[in-house]
């Protein structure tokens, strides 16, 4: 039986990360920068917003490191912008001025963290760990609801409905009295269900069901 993806092994995380710097102040960006590349992390550096947008980070394990105020478009404009365009790379915001207001909408919207300038090279080690380690549990996750989505896809439409009376917790001889079937042709479909989705148990299939898309 084949498996699902697993999270990447620790010691592989940061080598495969990139962190992406976008502030448009220079000095503290390449310092940043230098410290990351000298913890072991890929770094890639953007003065703006628009800069960022069109350099593909998607392809990317990592996070970004986001300056609040930028030229053009701010960090929570971007912030937005990434949401939209389906790119799920943890943020971690950074502003030179404790904004209560600002820092509240960055964390509901998703963000990892919100930094205050100057800050500390511990805090900020860790807080990229953090970003990084999510954004691997995070694909993980949409790489396992891919693979699984595509079993789903794969039975036919009669498996389908015998796949969702099974997950709500029906028996047999129920599907077969609401299908019109005997329960002998629902346990045929209930084993291929099984084996099509890789299930080994009902509740790993019931588990698994919550990842399906919300149209299915």
């Amino acid at each position: 039986m084949s498996t699902l993806p697993s999270k990447l092994p620790e010691a592989n995380v940061a080598a495969q990360s990139c962190v992406h710097i976008v502030d448009d102040d220079n000095s503290f960006r390449r310092a940043v920068g230098r410290l990351l590349q000298a913890e072991g992390f890929s770094v890639r550096e953007y003065t703006s917003a628009g800069e960022f947008l069109i350099s593909s980070p998607e392809r990317h394990l990592g996070c970004v490191l986001l300056d609040i105020r930028l030229p053009g478009p701010s960090g929570l404009e971007l912030q937005d912008a990434l949401r939209v365009r389906g790119v799920y790379l943890p943020i971690i915001f950074l502003s030179g001025h404790a904004d209560v207001p600002m820092s509240v909408r960055a964390m509901k919207a998703g963000a990892t963290d919100f930094l205050t300038k100057p800050v500390k090279r511990p805090v900020l080690l860790q807080a990229i760990r953090v970003a990084v380690d999510r954004g691997v549990s995070d694909r993980t996750r949409r790489e396992q609801a891919r693979v699984f989505q595509g079993r789903f896809d794969d039975l036919t439409p009669r498996e389908r409905e015998v796949f969702h009376y099974v997950v709500i917790g029906w028996l047999n001889k129920q599907i077969a009295a609401d299908l019109g079937m005997s329960e002998r042709t629902v346990k045929a479909h209930r084993s291929q269900v099984m084996r099509k989705m890789q299930a080994d148990s009902v509740a790993e299939l019931v588990r698994l069901s919550g990842q399906l898309s919300p149209q299915d």
